[in-house]
């Protein structure tokens, strides 16, 4: 059985993730796109600062352009309920392999709200004619804020309380819920952004009025396509990650890993079991004939957004995080932004009050690399041009770690 070591691992993350120089590097926001499946954009600052770590010369507005003018990307609901930038063209795949299931799971909490706020006896039924006003508006009047389909559909009136009695619940509106399920099921779009590109201010659009029609995919296809491009990007990786990631069942993980033939083989570390030569091991998949040898890589290092794809790629994490996963990751799993060296994290960044970008580095990384990671902060620093990026999930040691440049 194949045997790939955590500095295989680490060297093929900085080639197939992009964040490495040379004939590594990514041409344009599609190109990272397809190639990492999709990027995190439940913080509405990751996208453009994952694209910055990847793509030399990246600007927001080449982001803006691929979303709103070419509309080759779009956000989407997705997997485990995340929002995500991915390529239109994969739209229909990612659909039925992942947001149909959330789709399933948001109409049915909704109904039951409806019903448990008393809004009305039949929660599905209010859903559908809440949804069909929703979608009659979008088509007549084109993209629309929340606010204001909320003001102008008397169908989507309605509140509930998430938590009653409890001193974090309280009353909201049951229409954003609406346009969620009706995300999710892919209808409605997000359009163009009110906000800034640190903030998400979206005006919804029927997906048929946004973007040119895509004939539906076969689920079990759409899973072999969407877990074979996952697994080129991250693998080798365990069923355990495949499931996290696209959140869904150990039993659909094991079928879609049978259905694109992959190929089992052992990895350092993971948490596994130990080996003859008293090495812990655990078992991960490749693609087939993607089991070559995996050449080093020339030292590098990274700045990644908080919720990044890279350090949100898998459930299993000891490899690239070792000892630092509660300094880095909050008690629900988010991670805050990162540093990176060499495939490994070593700690944190976060802005100063002038919008300065500081290194918080839980260990030492030598002279030379200290060096690098500071030029690299002070690009990021002037990239930003003192855009505030407050981070939606900021991880423990942002917050009480010392600065260490």
């Amino acid at each position: 059985m194949r045997f790939f070591t955590i500095d295989e691992r680490r060297a093929r993350l900085a080639r197939r993730h992009h964040l490495i120089s040379g004939d590594h590097r990514a041409d344009s926001v599609d190109a990272v796109t397809a190639r990492l499946v999709a990027l995190h954009a439940t913080d509405p600052a990751t996208p453009p600062l994952s694209l910055w770590a990847r793509l030399p010369g990246f600007t927001v507005a080449d982001l803006d352009a691929a979303l709103y003018e070419r509309r080759s990307l779009v956000k989407h609901l997705a997997m485990r309920r995340t929002l995500w930038v991915v390529r239109h063209e994969d739209l229909a795949a990612i659909q039925a392999a992942a947001s149909d299931r959330v789709a399933v799971n948001e109409a049915r909490r909704l109904a039951a709200d409806v019903i448990g706020a008393q809004v009305a006896q039949d929660g599905r039924a209010w859903l559908e004619t809440a949804s069909a006003a929703v979608l009659r508006h979008l088509q007549e009047r084109g993209p629309t804020t929340a606010r204001e389909l909320r003001e102008a559909l008397p169908e989507l009136t309605g509140t509930y309380d998430p938590a009653p009695g409890k001193p974090y619940g309280g009353e909201g509106h049951l229409a954003p819920r609406v346009l969620t399920v009706l995300s999710a099921q892919g209808r409605i779009v997000r359009g163009p952004n009110d906000g800034g590109w640190t903030t998400s201010r979206p005006r919804w659009a029927a997906v048929d009025r946004w973007l040119p029609p895509a004939p539906p995919v076969d689920a079990e296809q759409a899973r072999a396509d969407m877990v074979g491009r996952w697994l080129y990007a991250f693998g080798p990786a365990t069923v355990t990650d495949v499931k996290w990631w696209f959140g869904n069942t150990l039993g659909w993980a094991r079928q879609a890993l049978a259905d694109i033939d992959a190929v089992e083989v052992a990895m350092e570390g993971s948490g596994g079991t130990e080996n003859s030569g008293g090495t812990e091991t655990s078992g991960g998949y490749v693609l087939p004939g993607d089991d070559e040898a995996e050449p080093a890589v020339d030292s590098w290092c990274a700045l990644l957004p908080g919720l990044d794809v890279t350090a949100m790629g898998w459930y299993e994490r000891d490899w690239y995080l070792g000892a630092h996963r509660s300094e880095i990751f909050d008690r629900n799993g988010n991670a805050g932004p990162t540093v990176w060296v060499d495939g490994r994290v070593v700690g944190a960044w976060r802005q100063d009050s002038g919008g300065r970008v500081e290194l918080m580095l839980l260990e030492d990384v030598g002279r030379r690399t200290a060096g690098l990671l500071a030029a690299r902060a002070d690009e990021l620093t002037a990239w930003l041009g003192g855009t505030r990026v407050n981070p939606r999930f900021p991880s423990p040691l942002s917050k009480t770690g010392a600065v260490r440049r």
